[in-house]
């Protein structure tokens, strides 16, 4: 595909500069787009700082100015929210034709009623929440799971998003990205639970960590969180369980998510009951000192906590 000289050198706005944020923004520069950078935190906009093709602005207004592009990368849907619509706002400042790309993680309803104003403001918003964790935003290779109204919407985006990920994919309409992100996340909690309990299970009945991965990698129980993300420290040395369980995705994360899961599933009447029985487990590791750690902690927590 030829690309316009728009794509191959877009002024792009760039709202929340956090864990991931932060090297998605650092590809977008380096890949050669001009950014305006927004983030509350203002110790996060030191990194980008006397960088090239890099402006920190003081509001989210102000990283409008000029752009084709503003992507927002951002924790909770009341900060999207207020960030797009709220003083100094994103749609405030937006010309017509902008692309404003929310990659946060928040609710289905929030993310459409926001497709709704910018819809009447002649701005095409699109959801596109990632999946690859803080690793995948450094190297690039995220999933991008986007929600756009109209195939022309995902294909101007998608060339933005390449440049930040591998595996762009149009789930749908506005909203079917968070739904994809969700479902996939309270999946992903699931099996890592499920893993962590064969893990412990199995070691503590006498197997070798490395040979009961090897085997459970070669059979039926084989998955992500398994081959992946092992959650037993010394499977897997880059990762978080080898590093007590520091980086990767907290244990508060994973339970907004599941909860998100859990609210959208209410809204229409869906039975999760390991869903459920998920979000209690994540609930209970925030409040026993896991907040920080990463998802995986599971593992530890149920290797310390025998059953009475």
């Amino acid at each position: 595909m030829v690309r316009t000289s728009l794509i191959r050198y877009a002024n792009i706005g760039f709202i929340g500069t956090g864990n991931m944020g932060k090297f998605m923004a650092t590809n977008l520069i380096n890949a050669g787009h001009h950014l305006k950078i927004f983030d509350s935190n203002k110790q996060c906009l030191v990194q980008f700082q006397g960088k090239s093709n890099a402006k920190c602005v003081e509001t989210p207004a102000d990283t409008v100015k000029d752009s084709n592009f503003v992507i927002t990368m951002l924790p909770i849907g009341k900060i999207v929210r207020d960030v797009c619509t709220g003083n100094n706002s994103v749609f405030g400042a937006a010309k017509p034709g902008t692309y404003v790309i929310d990659c946060s993680t928040i609710d289905v309803a929030t993310s459409q009623k926001l497709a709704e104003i910018a819809e009447k403001k002649d701005i095409h918003f699109v959801d596109a929440p990632v999946s690859g964790g803080v690793t995948g935003a450094e190297k690039a290779t995220l999933t991008f799971m986007v929600g756009a109204k109209t195939s022309n919407d995902f294909e101007k985006v998608k060339e933005i998003l390449s440049v930040m990920g591998k595996n762009i994919v149009h789930a749908g309409t506005n909203g079917n990205g968070l739904a994809a992100k969700i479902a996939n996340n309270m999946l992903l909690a699931i099996s890592m639970i499920a893993t962590a309990e064969a893990m412990n299970l199995g070691i503590k009945l006498g197997l070798d960590k490395n040979v009961l991965t090897k085997l459970i990698n070669s059979s039926s129980g084989r998955c992500w969180s398994s081959e992946m993300y092992n959650p037993v420290p010394g499977i897997m040395p880059t990762g978080a369980a080898s590093n007590d369980y520091n980086g990767g995705f907290a244990c508060e994360l994973m339970q907004k998510d599941i909860s998100l899961a859990l609210d959208a599933a209410n809204d229409i009447k869906v039975n999760i009951p390991l869903g459920e029985h998920a979000s209690k487990i994540y609930n209970n590791l925030t409040k026993c000192g896991f907040a920080k750690k990463d998802f995986s902690v599971i593992y530890k927590y149920l290797n310390e906590n025998p059953k009475a």
